[in-house]
């Protein structure tokens, strides 16, 4: 059988507020209208998962603009949900938007891998789904990803489909991340993530088709190194995943109670996803957020608490 990995995941909001106004976000909630996760709940929520086979703890919050006097303690607030976690056992990812290279260079202490979706090069997009987000501008971004590999930590990325962008800046998009990786060899994952229509956002389009999803899937195969997996959210491709897993995708990232990003699109649990692979010759496998070969570029306190699940 082949091997399908995903990770047992929970995805923790330290806050839903974010500068950005993306037109295709279920997301966000404007700045000062959340109130921000406290430690004491987060301490709350991880008790909880204590007995509930959850390994990575998935830290994704909205953007506190870097000029917002809030940004420090929305920083440290990040930072020290994900020591908690780290104490209480569990393996942090942070996915919190853009990030200064002295925010990335701290949070490396405390996650034992981390994330930015690239979404699309083209800068068509600032003038329609981005044009009221500033931090979606594709050099900042592509710019994290590189920095992410000085730092030697363990990345996943991906593009965001069906917001207006063409065939060839998906192309043009995955070509980018191929490069970025050449030259750090860091990136462990890049999502495929169709668009989904979802209840609170202003984008009204129809759901990226799955043939162009399948296409695109062969695509990214043939772009990007064997090294890189390509991941699919299973929960966006019900009816379609084992045609994506024939087509090449191997990773169905964190399983989680919940999709924070598409709450809309309920994650079905492992072991139906099992149930659903097996007829077809495929066998679902947990993975940690760290792959194995990276496990080297982790500090002495990181690698201890990836050997306890290694």
């Amino acid at each position: 059988m082949r091997s399908i990995t995903y990770s047992p995941a929970y995805t923790i909001v330290p806050t839903y507020e974010c500068f950005n106004r993306c037109s295709y976000c279920n997301f966000r909630t404007d700045p000062g209208q959340d109130e921000w996760l406290s430690l004491y709940q987060a301490e709350q929520i991880l008790k909880r998962l204590k007995s509930r086979h959850v390994i990575e703890i998935l830290v994704l919050s909205g953007e506190v603009h870097p000029q917002n006097p809030r940004r420090k303690l929305w920083f440290d607030r990040i930072f020290f949900v994900c020591e908690l976690a780290l104490s209480m056992g569990f393996l942090p990812h942070t996915n919190a938007g853009i990030l200064s290279f002295e925010e990335m260079s701290k949070l490396k202490t405390v996650n034992v891998s981390m994330g930015l979706m690239l979404e699309q090069m083209t800068p068509a997009l600032l003038k329609t789904v981005h044009r009221h987000a500033p931090s979606k501008l594709p050099d900042v971004r592509l710019q994290q990803l590189a920095w992410a590999g000085e730092l030697k930590i363990p990345f996943t990325t991906g593009l965001l489909l069906g917001i207006g962008e063409d065939e060839q800046d998906r192309i043009d998009t995955l070509e980018a991340i191929a490069q970025i990786h050449q030259q750090s060899q860091h990136i462990q994952e890049v999502i495929l993530q169709p668009y989904s229509p979802g209840q609170k956002e202003a984008f009204s389009e129809s759901a990226f088709q799955p043939n162009q999803l399948i296409e695109l899937i062969k695509i990214a195969r043939s772009i990007l190194p064997d090294s890189i997996s390509i991941q699919i959210p299973p929960n966006l491709v019900p009816d379609d995943l084992i045609a994506c897993l024939d087509a090449g995708a191997q990773d169905l990232g964190g399983i989680s109670p919940h999709d924070e990003v598409n709450p809309d699109y309920p994650h079905p649990k492992a072991e139906e996803l099992q149930a659903k692979l097996a007829p077809y010759g495929y066998e679902l496998v947990q993975r940690l957020p760290i792959y194995s070969h990276y496990d080297g570029w982790l500090s002495d306190r990181l690698r201890t608490s990836v050997n306890r699940y290694r």
